[in-house]
Protein backbone atom coordinates (compact mmCIF):
# COMPACT_ATOMS: atom_id res chain seq x y z
CA UNK A 1 0.00 0.00 0.00
CA UNK A 2 1.52 3.31 -1.08
CA UNK A 3 -0.25 6.60 -0.53
CA UNK A 4 0.97 9.83 -2.06
CA UNK A 5 1.39 13.06 -0.10
CA UNK A 6 0.90 15.98 -2.44
CA UNK A 7 -2.18 17.96 -3.49
CA UNK A 8 -4.13 14.88 -2.54
CA UNK A 9 -3.13 11.58 -1.04
CA UNK A 10 -4.26 8.76 -3.29
CA UNK A 11 -4.32 5.41 -1.51
CA UNK A 12 -3.59 2.56 -3.87
CA UNK A 13 -2.18 -0.90 -3.57
CA UNK A 14 1.43 -1.46 -4.46
CA UNK A 15 0.42 -4.86 -5.74
CA UNK A 16 -2.85 -5.96 -7.28
CA UNK A 17 -6.09 -4.70 -5.74
CA UNK A 18 -7.03 -3.75 -2.21
CA UNK A 19 -6.83 -6.06 0.76
CA UNK A 20 -9.85 -8.03 1.89
CA UNK A 21 -11.71 -5.97 4.45
CA UNK A 22 -10.26 -2.68 3.16
CA UNK A 23 -12.71 0.22 2.93
CA UNK A 24 -11.92 3.62 1.49
CA UNK A 25 -13.92 6.82 1.30
CA UNK A 26 -13.13 10.46 0.63
CA UNK A 27 -14.65 13.92 0.69
CA UNK A 28 -13.69 17.52 -0.08
CA UNK A 29 -13.16 19.48 3.14
CA UNK A 30 -10.77 22.19 4.38
CA UNK A 31 -10.16 23.13 0.76
CA UNK A 32 -8.62 19.76 -0.05
CA UNK A 33 -9.31 16.04 -0.40
CA UNK A 34 -9.67 14.00 2.78
CA UNK A 35 -9.41 10.24 2.52
CA UNK A 36 -9.96 7.52 5.10
CA UNK A 37 -8.79 3.94 4.51
CA UNK A 38 -9.79 1.28 7.04
CA UNK A 39 -8.89 -2.40 7.26
CA UNK A 40 -11.33 -4.45 9.31
CA UNK A 41 -12.79 -7.92 8.97
CA UNK A 42 -16.23 -6.59 9.97
CA UNK A 43 -17.53 -4.86 6.84
CA UNK A 44 -20.38 -3.11 8.64
CA UNK A 45 -18.05 -1.72 11.31
CA UNK A 46 -15.46 -0.63 8.76
CA UNK A 47 -17.92 1.24 6.58
CA UNK A 48 -19.64 2.83 9.55
CA UNK A 49 -16.32 4.02 10.98
CA UNK A 50 -15.22 5.69 7.73
CA UNK A 51 -18.61 7.39 7.39
CA UNK A 52 -18.44 8.60 10.98
CA UNK A 53 -15.05 10.22 10.39
CA UNK A 54 -16.09 11.94 7.17
CA UNK A 55 -19.29 13.23 8.76
CA UNK A 56 -17.19 14.72 11.55
CA UNK A 57 -14.89 16.31 8.98
CA UNK A 58 -17.91 17.96 7.37
CA UNK A 59 -19.01 19.33 10.75
CA UNK A 60 -15.51 20.64 11.50
CA UNK A 61 -15.30 22.22 8.05
CA UNK A 62 -18.44 24.25 8.80
CA UNK A 63 -17.56 25.26 12.36
CA UNK A 64 -13.89 26.05 11.74
CA UNK A 65 -14.18 27.79 8.36
CA UNK A 66 -12.66 31.25 8.61
CA UNK A 67 -14.58 32.78 5.70
CA UNK A 68 -18.06 31.21 5.60
CA UNK A 69 -20.74 31.66 8.23
CA UNK A 70 -20.03 29.44 11.22
CA UNK A 71 -18.74 29.48 14.77
CA UNK A 72 -15.27 30.80 13.91
CA UNK A 73 -16.58 33.59 11.70
CA UNK A 74 -18.94 34.65 14.47
CA UNK A 75 -16.02 34.86 16.88
CA UNK A 76 -13.91 36.86 14.42
CA UNK A 77 -16.71 39.35 13.84
CA UNK A 78 -17.17 39.85 17.57
CA UNK A 79 -13.43 40.46 18.04
CA UNK A 80 -13.45 43.00 15.19
CA UNK A 81 -16.37 44.83 16.84
CA UNK A 82 -14.42 45.05 20.06
CA UNK A 83 -16.85 42.94 22.07
CA UNK A 84 -15.50 42.59 25.59
CA UNK A 85 -16.20 38.87 26.03
CA UNK A 86 -17.34 36.39 23.42
CA UNK A 87 -18.61 32.89 24.09
CA UNK A 88 -17.59 30.29 21.53
CA UNK A 89 -17.54 26.50 21.29
CA UNK A 90 -15.42 24.38 23.56
CA UNK A 91 -13.60 23.06 20.50
CA UNK A 92 -12.57 26.52 19.30
CA UNK A 93 -11.57 27.60 22.80
CA UNK A 94 -9.35 24.53 23.12
CA UNK A 95 -7.84 25.14 19.67
CA UNK A 96 -6.95 28.70 20.68
CA UNK A 97 -5.20 27.53 23.84
CA UNK A 98 -3.21 24.87 21.98
CA UNK A 99 -2.34 27.29 19.19
CA UNK A 100 -1.07 29.78 21.76
CA UNK A 101 1.38 27.20 23.08
CA UNK A 102 2.56 26.38 19.55
CA UNK A 103 2.90 30.08 18.70
CA UNK A 104 5.11 30.60 21.76
CA UNK A 105 7.35 27.66 20.81
CA UNK A 106 7.66 28.93 17.25
CA UNK A 107 8.73 32.44 18.21
CA UNK A 108 5.41 33.77 16.85
CA UNK A 109 6.01 32.33 13.36
CA UNK A 110 3.09 29.93 13.71
CA UNK A 111 0.36 32.55 13.94
CA UNK A 112 -3.28 31.70 13.14
CA UNK A 113 -4.24 35.27 14.19
CA UNK A 114 -3.19 36.81 10.84
CA UNK A 115 -6.41 36.05 9.01
CA UNK A 116 -6.65 39.65 7.79
CA UNK A 117 -3.32 39.26 6.02
CA UNK A 118 -4.52 35.99 4.47
CA UNK A 119 -7.59 37.81 3.19
CA UNK A 120 -5.57 40.79 1.96
CA UNK A 121 -3.48 38.44 -0.20
CA UNK A 122 -6.73 36.77 -1.41
CA UNK A 123 -5.73 33.30 -0.18
CA UNK A 124 -9.18 32.94 1.38
CA UNK A 125 -10.70 32.51 -2.07
CA UNK A 126 -11.44 29.12 -3.58
CA UNK A 127 -9.09 30.16 -6.39
CA UNK A 128 -6.61 32.78 -5.19
CA UNK A 129 -5.35 35.07 -7.90
CA UNK A 130 -4.27 38.46 -6.67
CA UNK A 131 -3.91 41.32 -7.12
CA UNK A 132 -0.77 41.86 -5.06
CA UNK A 133 -1.84 44.01 -2.09
CA UNK A 134 -0.71 47.57 -1.60
CA UNK A 135 2.49 47.80 0.47
CA UNK A 136 0.89 50.33 2.82
CA UNK A 137 -2.00 47.98 3.60
CA UNK A 138 0.45 45.16 4.36
CA UNK A 139 2.53 47.42 6.60
CA UNK A 140 -0.56 48.57 8.48
CA UNK A 141 -1.63 45.01 9.34
CA UNK A 142 1.91 43.98 10.30
CA UNK A 143 2.18 47.02 12.59
CA UNK A 144 -1.04 45.96 14.36
CA UNK A 145 0.82 42.77 15.42
CA UNK A 146 -2.12 40.36 15.72
CA UNK A 147 -1.02 37.35 17.76
CA UNK A 148 -2.63 34.40 19.48
CA UNK A 149 -1.28 35.76 22.76
CA UNK A 150 -3.65 38.72 22.35
CA UNK A 151 -6.48 36.37 23.31
CA UNK A 152 -7.56 35.36 26.81
CA UNK A 153 -9.58 32.16 27.25
CA UNK A 154 -11.61 31.15 30.29
CA UNK A 155 -13.80 28.14 29.65
CA UNK A 156 -15.62 28.98 26.43
CA UNK A 157 -15.24 32.76 26.94
CA UNK A 158 -12.73 34.57 24.72
CA UNK A 159 -11.42 38.11 25.22
CA UNK A 160 -9.14 39.92 22.79
CA UNK A 161 -6.93 42.93 23.51
CA UNK A 162 -6.32 43.44 19.77
CA UNK A 163 -9.18 44.03 17.34
CA UNK A 164 -6.85 43.19 14.43
CA UNK A 165 -6.86 39.52 15.43
CA UNK A 166 -8.70 37.40 12.89
CA UNK A 167 -8.41 33.67 13.42
CA UNK A 168 -7.73 31.41 10.46
CA UNK A 169 -7.01 27.80 11.40
CA UNK A 170 -6.18 26.83 7.81
CA UNK A 171 -2.66 25.87 8.88
CA UNK A 172 -3.87 23.86 11.84
CA UNK A 173 -7.35 22.41 11.23
CA UNK A 174 -6.17 19.55 9.02
CA UNK A 175 -3.87 18.24 11.73
CA UNK A 176 -6.58 18.67 14.34
CA UNK A 177 -8.85 16.64 12.06
CA UNK A 178 -6.30 13.81 12.04
CA UNK A 179 -6.32 13.65 15.83
CA UNK A 180 -10.10 13.68 15.91
CA UNK A 181 -10.29 10.95 13.26
CA UNK A 182 -7.92 8.72 15.21
CA UNK A 183 -10.06 9.20 18.31
CA UNK A 184 -13.26 8.27 16.49
CA UNK A 185 -11.72 5.25 14.75
CA UNK A 186 -10.40 3.85 18.01
CA UNK A 187 -13.79 4.43 19.65
CA UNK A 188 -15.32 2.43 16.78
CA UNK A 189 -12.96 -0.49 17.40
CA UNK A 190 -10.76 0.16 14.35
CA UNK A 191 -7.08 -0.62 14.90
CA UNK A 192 -5.74 -0.41 11.33
CA UNK A 193 -6.33 2.72 9.26
CA UNK A 194 -4.70 5.53 7.32
CA UNK A 195 -6.21 9.01 7.38
CA UNK A 196 -5.06 11.73 5.01
CA UNK A 197 -6.19 15.32 4.84
CA UNK A 198 -4.47 17.09 1.95
CA UNK A 199 -0.85 16.20 2.65
CA UNK A 200 -1.19 15.48 6.38
CA UNK A 201 -1.54 11.81 7.25
CA UNK A 202 -1.77 9.63 10.36
CA UNK A 203 -1.46 5.86 10.57
CA UNK A 204 -3.19 3.49 12.94
CA UNK A 205 -1.84 -0.02 13.25
CA UNK A 206 -0.54 -1.65 10.07
CA UNK A 207 -1.43 -2.34 6.47
CA UNK A 208 -1.65 -6.12 6.53
CA UNK A 209 1.82 -7.42 7.50
CA UNK A 210 3.78 -4.15 7.24
CA UNK A 211 3.55 -0.48 8.20
CA UNK A 212 1.49 1.92 6.16
CA UNK A 213 3.57 3.46 3.41
CA UNK A 214 3.21 6.97 2.00
CA UNK A 215 4.97 8.65 -0.89
CA UNK A 216 6.15 12.24 -1.03
CA UNK A 217 5.79 13.75 -4.49
CA UNK A 218 8.40 16.18 -5.75
CA UNK A 219 7.08 19.74 -5.24
CA UNK A 220 7.39 20.66 -8.90
CA UNK A 221 5.69 17.56 -10.23
CA UNK A 222 8.87 15.74 -11.18
CA UNK A 223 7.73 12.37 -9.91
CA UNK A 224 8.45 10.66 -6.63
CA UNK A 225 10.70 12.34 -4.08
CA UNK A 226 10.72 9.64 -1.40
CA UNK A 227 8.68 6.99 0.39
CA UNK A 228 8.12 6.70 4.12
CA UNK A 229 6.71 3.97 6.33
CA UNK A 230 4.47 5.18 9.16
CA UNK A 231 4.29 3.36 12.46
CA UNK A 232 1.18 3.18 14.63
CA UNK A 233 0.11 6.68 15.71
CA UNK A 234 2.76 8.58 13.74
CA UNK A 235 1.76 11.64 11.74
CA UNK A 236 3.41 13.28 8.75
CA UNK A 237 2.67 16.76 7.48
CA UNK A 238 3.75 18.65 4.36
CA UNK A 239 3.46 22.34 3.54
CA UNK A 240 4.29 23.53 0.04
CA UNK A 241 4.29 26.60 -2.16
CA UNK A 242 2.38 24.55 -4.76
CA UNK A 243 -0.80 24.06 -2.75
CA UNK A 244 -2.34 27.54 -2.79
CA UNK A 245 -0.53 30.12 -4.85
CA UNK A 246 -0.74 32.43 -7.82
CA UNK A 247 1.77 33.97 -10.18
CA UNK A 248 1.91 37.60 -11.26
CA UNK A 249 4.66 39.00 -13.44
CA UNK A 250 6.48 35.66 -13.33
CA UNK A 251 6.65 35.66 -9.51
CA UNK A 252 5.00 32.99 -7.39
CA UNK A 253 3.04 34.09 -4.31
CA UNK A 254 2.34 31.23 -1.91
CA UNK A 255 -0.24 31.08 0.89
CA UNK A 256 2.42 30.71 3.62
CA UNK A 257 2.90 34.25 4.94
CA UNK A 258 5.70 35.45 7.19
CA UNK A 259 3.89 37.38 9.96
CA UNK A 260 7.01 39.52 10.50
CA UNK A 261 6.95 40.99 7.01
CA UNK A 262 3.38 40.32 5.89
CA UNK A 263 4.62 38.82 2.63
CA UNK A 264 4.47 35.25 1.27
CA UNK A 265 7.63 33.25 1.89
CA UNK A 266 10.03 32.63 -1.00
CA UNK A 267 13.03 30.37 -1.42
CA UNK A 268 11.26 27.18 -0.27
CA UNK A 269 9.18 24.69 -2.23
CA UNK A 270 8.08 22.35 0.55
CA UNK A 271 8.63 21.20 4.12
CA UNK A 272 7.76 17.79 5.55
CA UNK A 273 7.82 16.78 9.21
CA UNK A 274 7.35 13.41 10.89
CA UNK A 275 5.86 13.40 14.39
CA UNK A 276 5.96 10.53 16.88
CA UNK A 277 2.78 8.98 18.23
CA UNK A 278 1.21 10.87 21.09
CA UNK A 279 -1.52 13.30 22.05
CA UNK A 280 -1.85 16.05 19.44
CA UNK A 281 0.53 14.41 16.96
CA UNK A 282 -1.69 15.34 14.03
CA UNK A 283 -2.01 18.98 15.03
CA UNK A 284 1.74 19.26 15.56
CA UNK A 285 2.44 17.72 12.14
CA UNK A 286 0.34 20.47 10.57
CA UNK A 287 1.53 23.41 12.66
CA UNK A 288 5.27 22.64 12.88
CA UNK A 289 5.89 22.74 9.14
CA UNK A 290 4.93 26.43 8.92
CA UNK A 291 7.69 28.05 11.06
CA UNK A 292 10.24 25.71 9.45
CA UNK A 293 9.04 26.84 6.02
CA UNK A 294 9.14 30.52 7.04
CA UNK A 295 12.68 30.36 8.43
CA UNK A 296 13.88 28.87 5.14
CA UNK A 297 17.23 27.34 4.28
CA UNK A 298 19.23 29.36 6.80
CA UNK A 299 17.12 28.77 9.89
CA UNK A 300 15.00 25.69 9.24
CA UNK A 301 16.85 23.37 11.61
CA UNK A 302 16.65 25.84 14.48
CA UNK A 303 12.94 26.32 13.82
CA UNK A 304 12.42 22.55 13.87
CA UNK A 305 14.27 22.32 17.16
CA UNK A 306 12.09 25.00 18.73
CA UNK A 307 9.00 23.02 17.71
CA UNK A 308 10.41 19.80 19.15
CA UNK A 309 10.82 18.26 15.68
CA UNK A 310 13.88 16.09 15.01
CA UNK A 311 12.64 14.61 11.72
CA UNK A 312 12.20 17.29 9.08
CA UNK A 313 12.86 17.84 5.39
CA UNK A 314 13.01 21.06 3.35
CA UNK A 315 13.14 21.38 -0.43
CA UNK A 316 14.56 24.75 -1.43
CA UNK A 317 13.69 26.78 -4.53
CA UNK A 318 16.52 25.10 -6.44
CA UNK A 319 14.95 21.70 -5.79
CA UNK A 320 17.70 20.66 -3.36
CA UNK A 321 16.60 18.51 -0.43
CA UNK A 322 17.78 19.42 3.07
CA UNK A 323 16.93 16.76 5.65
CA UNK A 324 17.79 15.90 9.24
CA UNK A 325 19.69 12.69 9.83
CA UNK A 326 16.77 11.35 11.89
CA UNK A 327 14.33 11.63 8.99
CA UNK A 328 16.83 10.66 6.31
CA UNK A 329 17.20 7.30 8.06
CA UNK A 330 13.45 6.71 7.61
CA UNK A 331 13.12 7.80 3.97
CA UNK A 332 13.78 5.95 0.73
CA UNK A 333 14.61 8.58 -1.84
CA UNK A 334 13.92 8.37 -5.53
CA UNK A 335 16.80 8.41 -8.00
CA UNK A 336 16.18 12.02 -8.98
CA UNK A 337 16.29 13.47 -5.44
CA UNK A 338 19.02 16.09 -5.09
CA UNK A 339 20.27 15.87 -1.51
CA UNK A 340 22.24 18.69 0.05
CA UNK A 341 25.75 17.62 1.00
CA UNK A 342 26.45 18.22 4.71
Amino acid sequence: MIARLALALLASSACAGALAGEYRASSYVFGTIAQVTVIDADETRGRAATARVLNEFDRMHRDLHAWKSGELVALNRAIARGDTTVHTTGEIAALIVRAQALEAKSGDLFNPAIGKLVGLWSFHRDRPGGPVPDAEDIARLVAARPRMSDLRVEGDAVTSVNRSVQLDFGGYAKGHALDRAAELLRESGITNALVNVGGNAMALGRHDDRPWRVALDAPRGEGLLATLELNDGEAVGTSGDYRRYYEIGGKRYSHIIDPRSGYPVGGVESVTVLVSAGAGAGALSDAASKPIFIEGVKGWKEAAGRMGISRALLVDSDGIVHVTQELRARLRFGDRARLAVK
